[in-house]
């Protein structure tokens, strides 16, 4: 052992922990004096704090995207040109506006209305953008009674036009429904029908009745709901051949700055003549989908509603929310922006007409 060794076994021996270290400290001074002694005590106190402090074991994230330099090249490459490929399109402009057609319209997209626009402009459903195709409307009939196949029918791809019956319950949430569906909104008015056995609900508007009750007939049926774009007959095949019956309603229509579907329901009506009169915006209905409520009858009448509307460039058809209506429907609306068409509510119709005159 060295000669310090000994000295600090010998004191470890014999001399309690205290006066130990006292005197160990006494000859560590006497051998090398005070400045070594500060020398290797900072270096120890150094070498503590590094320990202590600069140790970690955790892993680190790793540096941010932008902070990371990409890696420069010893040396620039040489110059070459440019290839004469043709630049790729972006995808943008390689998409067929037919599959931009068929995206649903999110409700962010929604425009802001004039406010001082009709109701009927004013509650319209949004649509996608036409492009010259042939438009389609499908406004489905007798909304309310059937809760849950008219739940059914709000799930349909849209924007379609929704009838809702005057005398349905819980109608002010079933239309809401439909309406964030990105659907539009008509009310399906009773009228009086040729058959005097048919019932066409609580307060239908029938040929006999006073001017005065007419107006209160119409006023409740249209107090019912908000935000709509108008109304359409449910039957009235009797009624819409009654040419004065028809000016007082239209008239009405077009102060509340409504539009008017004519449901056709009789070849008779005077409905298109009046609204042309009083310059009331309407349009008529050329197909019923499910008169016959069979499957193959409703599929032969979408491919008539396509033959149509490729003939004449728009056209509207009235289904009911039944089994076979639903069925054939939810298959078929996916499927007309792909093959050429635009699904549009009936208010883009009744537009369109007017710009042609």
């Amino acid at each position: 052992m060295t000669g310090r060794a000994k000295f600090v076994f010998k004191w470890s021996r014999n001399a309690k922990p205290v006066i130990q270290l006292k005197q160990t400290l006494d000859w560590v001074v006497k051998k090398w004096g005070y400045e070594y002694i500060l020398v290797a005590g900072g270096a120890l106190l150094g070498l503590l704090i590094v320990v202590i402090v600069g140790f970690d074991d955790r892993p680190r994230p790793p540096p941010a995207a932008s902070t990371i330099a990409a890696p420069q090249p010893s040396s620039p490459p040489a110059a070459s040109p440019a290839p004469s490929a043709p630049i790729k399109k972006s995808k943008r402009t390689e998409t067929d506006p037919r599959q931009e057609a068929s995206k649903p319209i999110p409700k962010s997209a929604a425009r802001i209305p004039d406010k001082d626009a009709p109701a009927w402009q004013l509650f319209s459903a949004i649509h996608g953008p036409i492009l010259g195709r042939p438009m389609v409307a499908v406004i489905m009939d007798d909304m309310g009674l059937d809760r849950k196949r008219g739940a059914r029918a709000i799930q349909l791809p849209g924007p379609l036009t929704m009838s809702f019956l005057t005398y349905a319950r819980s109608l002010k949430s079933q239309a809401a429904a439909a309406r964030d569906a990105g659907h539009e909104i008509i009310i399906h008015v009773p009228m009086e029908p040729d058959d005097a056995n048919e019932y066409a609900g609580p307060k239908a508007i029938r040929r006999d009745l006073s001017h005065k009750e007419l107006a209160r007939r119409l006023d409740w049926a249209l107090g019912r709901l908000k935000k709509y774009v108008g109304i359409n007959n449910h039957m009235g095949s009797r009624f819409t051949t009654h040419g004065r019956g028809m000016e007082l309603l239209l008239a009405e229509i077009k102060r509340c700055g409504l539009l008017f579907v004519d449901s056709k329901t009789s070849p008779k009506s005077v409905g298109a003549a009046v609204a042309r009169r009083l310059r009331v915006p309407f349009a008529a209905r050329d197909f019923f989908l499910d008169e016959e409520p069979s499957p193959e009858a409703v599929a032969r009448q979408l491919k008539a509603v396509e033959q149509a509307a490729s003939e004449k460039g728009y056209t509207i058809a009235i289904g009911h929310p039944n089994e076979s209506a639903l069925s054939k429907l939810e298959h078929w609306l996916p499927t007309l922006a792909s093959r050429g068409f635009m699904l549009v509510p009936v208010s883009a119709i009744v537009r369109h007409r007017q710009k042609e005159g």
